[in-house]
């Protein structure tokens, strides 16, 4: 073949550069679209993760709230008897003699709403020093 028959296929040359040039620029399209696609996929796949981790948080959440309203509850419940019973002990306490010795008699009880009084005043209208506690009336 002589160089005048090579030259004759000169221009089927930057067609065959242009037809391999799209080739590439095809595969790489299609090489960046499956990365795309994959990346989509796993952000998908990681929310649907995310939204059922939130989702679990908060069933054990609400579970932990419901068992601690349960347990103040039953607190609450087993507590309310034993204030009633302690005021009953009180008040049994108080009428008994043993009671009536320590319990504060009722002008002791007007001494002390007085001595109150007292002092709330302000600082310069006080008479006297504050008056002692006497002991509680025996009997």
């Amino acid at each position: 073949m002589t160089w005048a028959a090579a030259l004759r296929f000169w221009p089927a040359i930057p067609v065959l550069l242009l037809g391999l040039w799209v080739a590439r620029l095809d595969h790489l399209r299609a090489g960046y679209r499956e990365k795309a696609i994959t990346c989509a996929s796993g952000r998908i796949v990681d929310r649907a993760n995310g939204e059922r981790d939130v989702a679990k948080a908060e069933t054990a959440h609400v579970r932990r709230e419901a068992a601690a309203t349960a347990s103040y509850a039953a607190s609450l419940a087993t507590r309310e008897p034993l204030i009633i019973r302690s005021t009953n002990t009180v008040r049994e306490y108080a009428n008994s003699d043993a009671g009536r010795v320590l319990c504060r008699a009722p002008d002791r009880v007007r001494a002390i709403d007085e001595l109150d009084a007292e002092l709330a005043r302000p600082a310069g209208s006080r008479a006297g020093a504050v008056p002692a506690d006497a002991p509680a009336p025996a009997g």
